[in-house]
C-alpha cells in the first residue's frame, strides 16, 4: 500500500500554523460580540477558512479517504479556535458521498465532548453532515430523536439543524415537526432559536402547514422560537400569529 504523503497530523499542524499566520486579533475581539459565551478565534474571516479548507482538500483528495478526514476533525474539533473546527469541517464536509453510518455515533462524541462548543461550530458542520446521514440511513430518524432530551445543549441544537436542509423534500416534513415539538420545553435561547429557525425553513416549503403548526402548538411553544419561525410572515399575519398563541402557560 503507497505510503499517505500527507497525515492528518501533519494537516492540523499546517492549518494552525496558516491561520495563525493570518490571524487578526482586533477581529478576533470583534468576533466574541455575537456569542454569550467565551470563544476564542484567529480572527480569520470566513472566506479565507474556506479557501484553506479547499487547499487541503485538493492537497490530500489523491491520499485520503473519508477516514482521515474523520482523523482530522479528531485533532482539531478540540482546539479552542473557531476557525481551526471550521477547517477540518469544511475538509471532512467535502467527502460526503463517502460518510459512513459510524459518523453519525461520531459525531455525537464530538458534541457530547464539547468540541463543537458553539453555535457557529454546530451550524458549520451538522446541518449538512448529519443531514447527508439521515438521507443516506432512514433508520438514523428514530435515533436523532432521543438527542433531543440529551442534556447538552449542543448535541440538542444539532438535533434541530440536522433537519435544516431536510425539510426541502416533503417526506422530511413530519420528523422535522415532530423534533421541532420535542423541544418546546427546553428554556435554552440557543435551542429555542435553532428551533424557530427550523419551523421558518419548513414553512417555505409549506407555508400553510407552519400557520397551521403554529395555530396548534403556538400557545406551548417559547416566544423566542415563535418570533423565529413567523419572520417570513406579512406584518399583519406575524401580529395575528403572536395574538392568537399569547396565552402560554
Amino acid at each position: 500500500m503507497p505510503k499517505k504523503t500527507k497525515t492528518p497530523a501533519a494537516v492540523a499542524a499546517a492549518a494552525l500554523r496558516r491561520l495563525a499566520a493570518m490571524a487578526d486579533y482586533e477581529r478576533a475581539r470583534q468576533v466574541q460580540k455575537y456569542f454569550k459565551e467565551t470563544i476564542r478565534s484567529f480572527g480569520v474571516g470566513s472566506p479565507q477558512v474556506r479557501e484553506l479548507a479547499r487547499e487541503f482538500h485538493e492537497e490530500t483528495r489523491g491520499d485520503w479517504s473519508v477516514m482521515e478526514a474523520i482523523a482530522l476533525c479528531d485533532r482539531l474539533f478540540p482546539r479552542p479556535e473557531l476557525e481551526a473546527k471550521s477547517v477540518a469541517a469544511l475538509v471532512l464536509l467535502r467527502r460526503h458521498r463517502e460518510f459512513p453510518l459510524a459518523l453519525f455515533q461520531k459525531t455525537r462524541g464530538w458534541l457530547e465532548a464539547n468540541y463543537l462548543d458553539n453555535w457557529a461550530s454546530v451550524d458549520t458542520f451538522c446541518p449538512q453532515a448529519l443531514g447527508v446521514l439521515l438521507l443516506r440511513y432512514p433508520t438514523l430518524l428514530a435515533a436523532i430523536e432521543k438527542w433531543a432530551a440529551h442534556p447538552n445543549r449542543w448535541v440538542q441544537r444539532a438535533s434541530i439543524v440536522a433537519f435544516l436542509k431536510l425539510v426541502k423534500r416533503q417526506e422530511y416534513l413530519e420528523p422535522a415537526y415532530a423534533m421541532a415539538a420535542r423541544h418546546f420545553a427546553c428554556p435554552d435561547d440557543l435551542v429555542q432559536k435553532a428551533n424557530g429557525w427550523l419551523l421558518r425553513e419548513a414553512g417555505k416549503r409549506d407555508t400553510k402547514r407552519l400557520e397551521k403548526f403554529l395555530l396548534a402548538n403556538g400557545k406551548n411553544m417559547p416566544r423566542t422560537t415563535l418570533r423565529y419561525a413567523i419572520e417570513r410572515f406579512p406584518e399583519e399575519k406575524r401580529k395575528r400569529l403572536l395574538r392568537q398563541t399569547r396565552a402560554r402557560q
